[in-house]
């Protein structure tokens, strides 16, 4: 990797020669400008503004601006000779641990090369403290024209710096926290618990440009002569206005896209079908005729328990058809009684007459 500063690391009384190479790169398409009626290329020329006359790369330098508009030409022989120990050092000024860093601080990452066999073992002291301490450095230098701060940490075998921002640059947050009162629930406060702990952690690994990959395809798609890929239509939804049910369709639409069941229940796990399936089958007949028979046997005391009722129904029947025919045989007797008593007395009347 090609360097793009040369140094050294000051540590105590300790100098450590090292380069400065850039530790990311960027993988974003860029896009040149052009005349659309053409395609013709959309170039920016530097030229003196004095003279009215295009100027190449070896003709420019630096200069300051006054309030009053005044030029001060700056050479890169005055800004060698910067009046601070930084111009050509990492001074390290101090071991904090790592969380004492504010991530908003944090800017471009570099990695740190050491420079030569007489830095090898310097340098490799260096990372084994780090190591050792648990800490980051902190450290001062001076890169494109102004003097920075940084954190030093190991990253693997190699010393990474990162350029951190001065406090005083970090804004403050006034102003950006809403204003209102806001009461949040503990059943909202679950909810939103239930998915972060559903859409669990992520491989950074697993992580892709999906803008750019799509970019690819179009512009392949155009230098072919074909028609570039439609935009897939979105998901229409209603929109939710209600917290909670958002947080709850949220948390069913990430255990669903995970796999994952429900709370309380457990997941199906059903064994790969290899060969024939008749067993499965009989096992299935098996348990149809169980549940049949369960059914007959269901239905049977129903049945009794029926003719039973029948049974007590015609007892009822029988012994209220009986009681007529008990009275009609009392009235038959009563009828002959009096028949009987009529014709004695009758009979009686007559042997008086006579005896007259």
């Amino acid at each position: 990797m090609r360097s793009i500063w040369n140094g050294a690391i000051s540590f105590g009384l300790v100098s450590i020669p090292i380069k400065l190479v850039n530790a990311t790169e960027s993988h974003a398409i860029s896009f040149r400008q052009i005349h659309t009626e053409d395609n013709g290329r959309i170039r920016y020329r530097k030229v003196c503004e004095l003279e009215d006359r295009e100027v190449s790369q070896g003709e420019i330098g630096k200069a300051y601006e006054d309030a009053d508009g005044s030029i001060i030409p700056i050479t890169d022989e005055d800004l060698s000779h910067l009046p601070i120990p930084t111009a050509r050092t990492i001074e390290i000024v101090a071991f904090v641990p790592a969380e004492r860093i504010d991530p908003l601080q944090m800017g471009a990452a570099y990695y740190l090369a050491a420079g030569g066999a007489p830095a090898a073992k310097p340098y490799t002291l260096l990372r084994e403290a780090l190591k050792r301490s648990n800490k980051v450095a902190i450290a001062k230098y001076a890169l494109r024209g102004r003097e920075r701060l940084g954190m030093l940490r190991v990253v693997g075998d190699a010393i990474a710096m990162h350029g951190l921002l001065w406090p005083d640059e970090v804004r403050s947050p006034e102003g950006v926290a809403p204003d209102t009162d806001v009461t949040i629930r503990d059943k909202e406060l679950d909810l939103a618990d239930a998915l972060m702990d559903t859409l669990g952690e992520v491989d950074l690994e697993d992580l892709h440009d999906e803008y750019r990959e799509a970019l690819e395809e179009v512009i392949a798609a155009k230098a072919s002569g074909e028609a570039p890929p439609e935009t897939p239509e979105p998901a229409v939804g209603g929109k939710v206005l209600d917290l909670m049910a958002a947080l709850e369709n949220s948390v069913r639409a990430a255990r669903e896209s995970r796999g994952t069941p429900p709370p309380g229940e457990e997941a199906e796990v059903r064994p790969l079908r290899r060969g024939r399936t008749e067993p499965k089958e009989t096992e299935g007949k098996k348990s149809t005729s169980t549940r049949k028979t369960a059914a007959t046997k269901k239905t049977a005391p129903a049945r009794k328990s029926t003719a039973r009722t029948g049974e007590g129904t015609k007892s009822t029947a029988t012994t209220r058809n009986a009681e007529p025919s008990k009275s009609t045989a009392a009235k038959k007797t009563t009828a002959k009684a009096t028949t009987k008593t009529t014709k004695t007395t009758t009979k009686k009347t007559a042997s008086r007459k006579r005896t007259a």
